[in-house]
């Protein structure tokens, strides 16, 4: 049988993904699965994942840039565009087609691998609904339910196997290179550490950047633990701003996005917003206090019970908005203390 797996973007989308596709795999180990994913998100596809077993995650990565095919361009240009990534998309003869992204680009992608059932959600839980028209199957998926649930459900029936023996597994491949990113952050600050991110792909899912700088004095002065701020390479400013309103004893890093994975697995505690590493973090099975404030936990957050989620509950304005932008955007505006208080508890008798 061969299975093409749509999950397009973003990082944290992929990573909450990755459980849903193990399963298949376990499912049918003889299948052969394809994974079509933009190719600047797809950095934690590449490489030759495994099951615990030793199987093959997946078989084949298709990489392509939806991005290229709009912003400023002609239209023979677009359709020329359109034509070359489909062939990508079709170089296989697919038997079933897998939408676990619910967005027309998505739906379209499984439509264009030729496969003959195509699989994604019902119409109450497509992030677009106008997608529907171009599956053929759908699954009904319960309100509340976490994302990484809900794609195992979707595989589960398109699949037929018992959603109840999926595991929680995220197969991701690393190498020699993304472990010594490890090794050295632990030869800099030691066995027991703290990972801390500021970062996020919306404003409104950031903490206020002083405010970690502030957590990180705390942690590392109070707790004895040392604090290690993580950002990528063009978030210099943002690293900055944490760096004036912290101690010196605050390590700063720019890890690779598996080097990230390879230090998470090694974290005391991590904390961080609803962004790509904190889902990485999740993965690697770091303890986590997650700061969310436009999305919600019990859908993008730490599907394990001990992992903490500070978020405020007193204002009438944050019910799962999603909002990229906002003139009350006050749902990230937690304190310092509370915060540390979760870390406090997250960490428990291993303080």
């Amino acid at each position: 049988m061969n299975i093409l797996i749509v999950k397009l973007s973003s990082i944290g989308d992929i990573v909450h993904a990755l459980p849903s596709v193990a399963a298949v795999r376990r499912a049918i180990p003889e299948a052969h699965i394809s994974w079509v994913a933009e190719a600047r998100s797809a950095e934690i596809l590449r490489g030759s994942a495994t099951l615990d077993d030793g199987r093959l995650l997946i078989d084949e990565l298709i990489e392509i840039d939806t991005r290229s095919m709009r912003g400023g361009k002609v239209i023979d240009e677009i359709v020329l565009e359109m034509g070359r990534q489909a062939k990508l998309v079709r170089s296989r003869k697919y038997d079933i087609a897998i939408d676990m992204q619910g967005l027309l680009k998505s739906a379209a992608m499984a439509r264009i691998s030729g496969a003959d059932r195509r699989w994604g959600f019902d119409k109450n839980a497509l992030r677009e609904p106008a997608s529907r028209f171009l599956l053929t199957d759908t699954v009904a998926i319960e309100p509340q339910t976490h994302i990484i649930d809900k794609n195992i459900r979707l595989a589960a029936v398109a699949f037929d196997f018992d959603v109840d023996k999926a595991t929680l597994e995220f197969p991701l491949a690393t190498n020699d290179e993304h472990v010594a990113e490890a090794d050295a952050i632990t030869e800099l600050a030691g066995e027991r550490f703290a990972l801390l991110n500021p970062a996020g792909g919306w404003v409104t899912k950031l903490w206020h950047a002083e405010k970690f700088g502030e957590l990180a004095t705390r942690i590392h002065d109070e707790l004895g633990i040392t604090p290690v701020v993580v950002t990528a390479p063009n978030e210099f400013e943002l690293a900055e701003n944490v760096h004036r309103h912290t101690t010196d004893r605050t390590i700063f890093a720019e890890p690779s996005l598996k080097g990230f994975y390879e230090i998470a697995k090694r974290a005391a505690v991590y904390v961080g917003g609803d962004t790509g590493p904190t889902h990485l973090a999740v993965a690697a099975n770091a303890p986590i206090v997650g700061i969310f404030g436009p999305t919600e936990w019990w859908r993008n957050g730490s599907p394990r019970p001990d992992d903490l989620v500070v978020e405020r509950t007193d204002i009438g304005c944050r019910v799962d908005c999603h909002r990229r932008t906002c003139s009350n955007w006050i749902c990230m505006d937690i304190d310092v203390e509370t915060v540390f208080d979760a870390v406090k508890r997250r960490l428990g008798s291993g303080i």
